[in-house]
Order: structure tokens, then sequence, then C-alpha cells
């Protein structure tokens, strides 16, 4: 086990950071002297790990890796219950004053910043063609994990801000640094070049000191094709309008041959074991060759994960247990529940209808409002973090898995060349872990062939299967803006949702309109009836709970949260369209004296 050392070097000097000072201030930066730290492989080391940096502040690991990834189809929070920040977010409906929108906003641009010192100083340094062959390869992949890291906060700001500043220098005193915004697919394009230049110079997962605690050549390949997929997908103009660019197949050619190049040079096995590819990280086990290509590496003292995301448990000083207090922000709603086949193994692994208790027993959680990711939890820790415990597990947090590039690469040649035998493959290669083998032939061959009739379908079919494949992993919200589709998604949400509803007031659905639980004599928790409706357990064992029989009420009809959750998604300020571009934040623009304002988009 390798516990996540890059973070552990920066903690002390990059342990908070100041949202009143502008983003290219110059006094802000180190004063060491850039030729000498970019002079040796040590320091240039420490150089580049200033940018994974924001990575441990809570732009990352509370608001990027959850908060502000809802609504969409497969996860959601009741923005409309309260005013404050991050509900605003939840809402859709963010002032420029919001602290959040400030704090991650102020994140990426230190983090690119950092980036661009860090480029500037190991393109001057002259090792990029040392004759020794262990600093030229350092740090040419130096040079990438830079590249890398800045495209992944362009990427994060294209997709909450659209078109802005696009910074490529390190600040210098004395030259202009409020620079106006540029479009976010001049961005996009300049990110994507630039990790095609260096991808070919840098080392594999397994080849480097930190493993997939590192950005390594996997993770850099995988970039070019999801941020392809970004540049040639769909996006929300000032006008309220979506859009893509003409040249849009363009990027979906890159994406294949990125995809595919990383599948032919790195190929691997998918993990037989859909639940150990993420008990991994609450087990700090980071294997390389596997199926995670990247994971924010926190340390023992920091992180996120299973305090605002994964099975809840309640825990206290009183608490019979010494694993503390974790909540879930993001619930999933149980229209994804019921989406899955019965038979699919990720069902159960990615959708909880537990918590622990304080008394460390598992319980039914309160109602199909509060169904968790059951990817991780604070309670699969090995040792337990203490009985006052909350934030700071040290779970690390996935960035892109393996299953992600092959199920790239099927919609890249679906987009382009219709459901090819390449593209049914790939999709099939995910498909096959996902259930038994003894049921392979129906729900893999039979069901790829059904959904590849046509170029819509199999791309429903992809839509469909990274629902399932990716649950709770908090990605889904980008997908469905590149599609085009987030309004349509969400607003079907809700009327599948108001259906289950109806179906269980009017006693003409099949599905479990009450659930009923026990825990069996080794203290197991049990759902009798996860998939069906039952007029009645079999013994008084079993703890009855409504389940979709809840979702309808005397006073308004269908629960608040169904018909508030999502209202803004599909019924926003251009009904039918996802306003998910937020303002900039405030003092981003008192800071840009004026370059910058917020002008578009309804604000």
């Amino acid at each position: 086990m390798m516990k996540n050392k890059i973070l552990v070097l920066i903690l002390i000097s990059f342990a908070t950071i100041s949202c009143e000072k502008d983003f290219l201030e110059p006094t802000s930066l180190s004063t060491f002297d850039n030729e000498y730290i970019y002079s040796n492989v040590d320091d240039a080391r420490n150089g580049v790990n200033a940018i994974y940096s924001g990575f441990n502040q809570d732009a990352f690991r509370s608001r990027l890796s959850n908060n502000m990834t809802g609504n969409t189809d497969i996860e959601h929070q009741s923005g409309w219950a309260s005013e404050s920040d991050r509900y605003q977010i939840w809402d859709l409906d963010a002032l420029p004053s919001n602290r959040d929108l400030d704090i991650v906003w102020t994140t990426a641009y230190r983090a690119i910043r950092d980036a661009n010192i860090a480029i500037e100083g190991i393109q001057a340094s002259g090792n990029l063609e040392s004759t020794d062959a262990t600093v030229g390869t350092t740090f040419n992949h130096l040079l990438g994990e830079a590249y890398t890291l800045r495209a992944y906060w362009y990427s994060i700001l294209a997709y909450y801000w659209g078109d802005v500043p696009y910074v490529v220098a390190a600040p210098r005193a004395g030259e202009e640094f409020n620079l106006p915004k540029t479009d976010r697919n001049e961005i996009l394009a300049g990110e994507i070049q630039n990790l095609i230049d260096v991808e070919a110079n840098m080392q594999w997962a397994d080849q480097l000191p930190f493993g997939i605690e590192q950005v390594s050549r996997e993770y850099t390949l995988g970039m070019i094709a999801r941020i392809s997929l970004q540049r040639g997908g769909y996006f929300l103009k000032p006008d309220l309008t979506m859009d893509r660019m003409g040249d849009y197949l363009d990027y979906y050619q890159i994406a294949k041959q990125y995809s595919q190049k990383l599948i032919e040079l790195k190929d691997r096995p998918l993990p037989g074991d859909y639940r150990q590819v993420f008990l991994n990280q609450s087990k700090f086990i980071s294997p390389v060759n596997s199926e995670v290509l990247f994971e924010v590496p926190f340390s023992l003292n920091s992180g996120d994960v299973g305090w605002n995301i994964g099975i809840t448990v309640e825990g206290g000083p009183t608490a019979a247990h010494d694993y503390g207090s974790g909540n879930n922000y993001m619930e999933i709603p149980p229209t994804y529940y019921f989406s899955f086949d019965t038979l699919d193994v990720r069902r159960d692994v990615t959708v909880a209808f537990y918590q622990i208790n304080t008394a460390f027993e598992e319980e039914f959680v309160e109602g199909p409002t509060n169904l968790a990711q059951g990817k991780w939890s604070r309670h699969f820790l090995e040792n337990p973090p203490g009985s006052s415990s909350a934030k700071s597990t040290g779970i690390n947090w996935p960035m892109m898995r393996y299953a992600d590039v092959i199920l790239m690469l099927a919609e890249a040649e679906n987009e382009i060349n219709g459901p090819t035998a390449l593209a049914q493959d790939a999709l099939a290669r995910v498909r096959k872990r996902a259930f038994n083998e003894e049921d392979w032939n129906e729900k893999v061959d039979q069901y790829v062939g059904e959904v590849s009739t046509s170029k819509q379908a199999f791309f429903e079919a992809i839509v469909d299967e990274r629902a399932w494949e990716f649950g709770g992993e908090m990605i889904r919200k980008y997908e469905l803006i590149r599609w085009g589709i987030y309004a349509d998604k969400v607003e079907n949400t809700v009327e599948e949702l108001k259906r289950l509803a109806d179906a269980a007031y009017n006693g003409t659905t099949d599905l479990p309109i009450y659930m009923y639980w026990k825990r069996d004599e080794t203290g197991r928790f049990t759902i009798l009836n996860p998939n069906r409706k039952v007029v009645a357990p079999p013994d008084d064992s079993w703890n009855q709970v409504p389940f979709l029989l809840s979702l309808r009420n005397e006073e308004t009809i269908y629960d608040e949260w169904i018909t508030k959750d999502w209202a803004n998604y599909y019924n926003g300020p251009n009904p039918g369209v996802a306003r998910y571009i937020f303002p900039i934040p405030t003092i981003a623009i008192e800071n840009s004296r004026g370059t910058l304002q917020n002008n578009g988009y309804g604000f």
C-alpha cells in the first residue's frame, strides 16, 4: 500500500486558500527560484506536486466530487429547502455571491497557475532532452502530469461557467493579469492538443512511484478521449439554447483514436468482482494495471469520502463503535434502482438500502428518499478513525476507470460509424462483468444484438449502460450535458416517479409498495422483497416499511422532493433546457477590473 504520498508532501504548504486575492496575483507565487526547482528531479517533483493541492481543498473534496454534480436522473438533493450556498447550487439558482462557487473558481485557477509555473519551468530546464535517461524520462512525464491536471481544471471550468479566461502562462509582475473570456471550445481544443503532444512521452502507472495515485499515461489517454467527447458534445449558449460545433465528429474521432490506443497499448481485464473495485478505496488498496486509472490520493487525515458520500453511519462519543459519523448528500431515486435488471450485480453494489446505527447494526434507511451510494462507507475501513470522527477518512476518490474508456470507445465508434462490431464488442465487454456467465447469452449477447438495430438505439443503450456502470461516481451530470439531454432526462425521472407513486397508490404495481427487512441470525441485513410486491411477510420476524407507497401524501399528492428537486432543471428560465452554467463569482468580477461580466444565461 502506498498511502497517498503526493498529498502528504503538500499538505503543510497548501493547507489553506485565501479567496480574497486575485487568482493570478504574482505575489502569491513561491519565492523559490524556478530555475533551481526545475534543475533536478526531486525538486521538480515537488513543484508538480503543488498542482495536486487543489484536490485537498473543499473545492474538490466536498464540492466537485459530490455536492456540485447533482441533480441528475440517478442522483439528487433538495435544493429548494434552503437558500444557503450549496442549496442554491442544487437548485440551479446560485447567486454570484455564492461562496461555494468562489471557492471552486479560485481553486481551479490556482491549480492552473501552479500548472503553468511547472510547465514553463520544465520546458526551460533543458532536462526534457537530458542525456541521463532517468532525468529525461522523469521530466517528460512531469510535463505530461502538469498538462493533464491543467486540462482537468479547464474541463471543469467549461462545464460550470462556459467561456472563461484561458490562462496558459505563469504570472509575472508587470504583465496583464486580467484576461477576457475565451470561447470554451477554443479552450478545450487547445487542452486536447496539448495532451496529444505529451502523452507518448509519459509513463504507465506500473512505472511510476505512486502508481494510480498520480497522473499516468493511462489517465492522460483517457482524458484525451473524455475531453474530446466534451468538445464534440452539446453545450449551453448565453441565449439559453443548446448547440454543438460543426466539427464535432472530428472530436469523436479523436475520442475513438485515443481510447482505442489505450486499449491496444495497455489492455487489462476488467476485474471480475465489481464490488471490490470500490472496496479497494476504503481498504487503501491501489492496484496498477487494473480498473482505476487515477484516483485522488487523500492522506489519512484528509478527504471526505465516507463523510458526505456513501452509506450513512451514525456515530459519536456514545456510539458502540469507533467509526465516527458519515452522511450521504446525493441520494439515489428509486427510479434508478428499478431501472436495473434484477440480475445485474452492479445494482446492489451501487444502491444501499441500509445505514449503520450507533449500535453498529445495519438497519433500513428511512424510505425511498434516503437511498445511498453503496460503493463507499467509513464502516468499510480496516481501522476505525474514532468515535467522534467525521471528515478526513483518507478514502481515495476514483477519477477514471477502465470501463469508462471502453464505453467511450463504444460511444465514439457508434457516433461515427453506427453500431459496428467494434462498438458492440466494447459494450458487451462491460456488460459481461455485470452478469453471471450463465446469463451472458440473454443479458449480453441477445441484449447487445437488440440494441444494435440502429445508431439511435445503440446510443440510448450507451446512455443506460453508463448510468448502471457509474452510478454514484458523480460524472452523470457532465454526460447529460454533452449529450444534450439533461432537461429531458430529469423531466422523465420526475414523470416516472409520479407514475410509480400513482401505481402504488392505486394498487396497480408489481413493485414493492412496502419493503420487509430484518437482520438474520448472523446480524446480516436482508430484504425480503427488493424486486416485487408481497402481500405479507412469511412470519413476524420481518419489519415492514413503506416504500413506493410513501411517494404520495394527502397534502401535496406527490412528495415535494419529487416535484421540486429537479424543477429548475427542466422548467427554468428557458423551459426544456437545463441552465447548468453558473454566474462568475462576485470577487472574480471585482478583481478583473471590468474585464469579466456576468452577461447572458439569464443572469
